[in-house]
């Protein structure tokens, strides 16, 4: 790994330790109890492994943890998919106390995503307008599978899930709680990577006060939400 990526691997895997891990065995706790609380962390975080894993096993340098990086992703895709498939659906919209929240949240995650794709956009296009094709952030890396991902997979489905909240759609309901927790875990992970380049004496500006930013609205939208649902078990 580049010394940059490498320092951002090691933030996040603390990230993932003391934030993730504990989220998911309280969300997978009280899921059990039939806590729809506790299902919608689970799902949160259980969405933010199946990330993370996606992503250690696509960009992270073959080593013998390769195996471990699958073995994560399988558990965590089948049991985010499974766990999704335990919501009804057609009473999802009565749980929440608060419609007005669900559609900021929403208006959040589509405004948000949209920023993001724009920012990666600025970091593909311009190569490909002035004819250098590759761009300073590959390194020695063959593709851009952050911006890749985010472009093709993450961002779009933000972008959904916001506009189905904003129009009170019940898969709106559930994947904008669900992305929600997810990026408040992600930005958590993103912002401890900033504070650890900082730490080594790298640029971090303007990042530094973007991403806290993000991860104290996406936080504060999660909690709120949560604390709207009218029915626990």
């Amino acid at each position: 790994m580049s010394a940059d990526l490498a320092i951002q691997g090691i933030a996040q895997d603390y990230v993932t330790l003391f934030i993730g891990i504990p989220l998911l065995l309280s969300g997978l706790y009280f899921a059990r109890k039939n806590s729809v609380r506790g299902l919608f962390v689970l799902s949160g975080t259980l969405m933010y492994f199946l990330l993370t894993y996606l992503f250690y096993t696509a960009m992270g340098m073959y080593n013998i943890l390769f195996l471990a990086y699958v073995f994560s992703l399988c558990l965590a895709f089948f049991a985010l998919m499974l766990t999704l498939f335990s919501y009804d659906l057609e009473d999802i919209g009565s749980l929440f106390a608060s419609e007005k929240i669900i559609r900021y949240a929403g208006v959040f995650l589509v405004i948000n995503s949209i920023m993001v794709a724009l920012l990666w956009l600025g970091v593909v296009l311009p190569p490909l307008f002035d004819g250098s094709i590759y761009p300073e952030e590959l390194q020695h890396y063959t593709t851009l599978i952050v911006q890749g991902f985010d472009l093709g997979l993450l961002l779009p489905i933000g972008i959904v899930s916001g506009m189905l909240a904003v129009r009170k759609n019940s898969y709106g309901y559930l994947f904008t709680t669900v992305y929600l927790i997810f990026l408040s875990i992600l930005m958590a992970a993103l912002t401890s990577k900033i504070l650890f380049m900082a730490d080594a004496g790298y640029n971090v500006i303007p990042v530094i006060f973007i991403m806290p930013t993000v991860c104290l609205i996406s936080t504060s939208f999660s909690l709120l939400i949560l604390k709207k649902v009218k029915t626990i078990g």
